[in-house]
């Protein structure tokens, strides 16, 4: 990376923010988060090169809490011992920042930066199909911007917010994510580690990792024709330092698309939309049969319905199971008795 140019332009007095996938309270060995050695190692670099103002900073999801995560995924530790400080964006500010598309929220302490590394996790995602460099940045916003992003669309969301808000490095963890689901419990080993400026570019090559299209993620194009990066892939954009474990036998998991069909779903949020997949996914395994519809999500507060409904916003259906997220062992008690 020294003779990259990367670092030309820094300075030992800017204000340099890690921000890693801890979207939830899991260790990285379940294949959700960012490991914790490979942001120690970071932090032990700049800080041999000279970079002392150095922070972590995250938002987990809204079904969770960042305080819990820093604690559960190493990063408290980290913290201890390097003198970084743990930035919770769940409680920081946030002010409106525009975009092409319109104006979105982002945390005040990630604009005060003055360089943002970009620290994801190479996983599926039950909605998106991926989660990479484009998706992470989701952490840098409060968690009632998040609820929006699932309630008006999660597409155009992420590539606006890319365009706002810029990555100075991306360095992706792709040493043993799960390769079907954004909450981890099925990891891969690749032992691959990724290096990028351009986030699009760098998606789109995820996207072949995982045996997918970026048809298959759409805000990877959408981020493009903004003018975020490239999709264009060639022998002159990879420089391979090396090669991975297992990338020829690594296939797209079927945990969501098998069970896609039973799902009827308006703006649900990641957290609530994991468990009713993670309880659909149990109940197909124990060969319990599957409900024909079930409904979830943002876009049906205030609707009767009669179909069954999976959490606090689905309180207008006859039956429903309540929390914000509800647990998968509550959906699945409710599901084997209604």
């Amino acid at each position: 990376m020294e003779s990259s140019g990367v670092w030309e332009s820094w300075s030992f007095s800017d204000h340099i923010g890690l921000k890693p996938n801890l979207v939830v309270s899991k260790k990285a060995s379940s294949g959700a988060t960012t490991h914790p050695d490979f942001c120690a190692g970071i932090i032990s670099f700049l800080q041999e090169k000279g970079f002392e103002n150095i922070s972590i900073m995250e938002g987990s999801w809204v079904g969770d809490r960042t305080e819990r995560a820093f604690k559960v995924c190493g990063y408290s530790t980290i913290s201890k011992k390097y003198a970084v400080p743990l930035v919770d964006l769940q409680q920081d500010t946030s002010v409106f920042c525009e975009g092409s598309n319109g104006e979105y929220r982002i945390c005040q302490s990630i604009l005060e930066l003055d360089r943002l590394i970009n620290i994801p996790v190479l996983k599926g995602h039950c909605q998106t199909a991926m989660t990479c460099a484009l998706k992470n940045l989701k952490g840098c916003i409060p968690n009632s911007e998040k609820q929006r992003y699932h309630r008006e669309g999660l597409t155009q969301a992420i590539a606006d917010l890319n365009e706002i808000l810029q990555s100075d490095l991306i360095l992706v963890d792709a040493k043993a994510g799960d390769p079907g689901f954004e909450e981890g419990g099925n990891p891969f080993t690749l032992n691959l580690f990724m290096a990028a400026l351009d986030p699009v570019l760098l998606d789109t090559y995820a996207c072949s990792l995982l045996g997918l299209k970026t048809s298959d993620v759409p805000y990877i194009k959408k981020a493009a024709a903004l003018g975020v990066g490239s999709s264009t892939l060639s022998v002159d954009t990879l420089h391979a330092l090396n090669k991975g474990e297992g990338l020829n036998n690594l296939q797209q998991s079927s945990l969501a698309t098998g069970i896609s069909g039973h799902i009827h779903e308006k703006g649900a949020c990641s957290a609530c939309f994991s468990s009713l997949t993670q309880a659909l996914n149990q109940m197909q395994e124990e060969n319990l049969p599957l409900p024909e519809t079930v409904c979830i999500g943002q876009g049906f507060k205030k609707q009767t319905l009669d179909q069954p409904g999976v959490g606090d916003c689905l309180a207008g259906c006859a039956s429903f199971v309540p929390g914000c997220p509800p647990e998968p062992s509550e959906i699945i008690h409710y599901l084997k008795n209604s």
